[in-house]
């Protein structure tokens, strides 16, 4: 039984699965050894849920900072 047909396959896989795990896409570039232009033009698809997590981080943060401003 074969993993992948090529072992790029396998890379792709791992590169995939960081993006899809939440890896920040600039740490998943360095560990990759290229340009995060490559990566969002090879990995866009995977990004949209790091995009997605990265909004409600804001959205929490600017609440929780709304939060502390409000007297009460």
């Amino acid at each position: 039984m074969n993993l992948a047909k090529r072992p790029y396959d396998l890379r792709h896989a791992g590169i995939s699965f960081w993006l899809a795990s939440g890896v920040d896409p600039a740490e998943c570039a360095r560990k990759a050894g290229q340009s995060i232009q490559v990566l969002f033009r090879y990995y866009a698809k995977f990004l949209a849920g790091t995009r997605d997590r990265a909004n409600q981080l804001i959205e929490h943060s600017m609440n929780q900072w709304e939060a502390t401003r409000t007297p009460g």
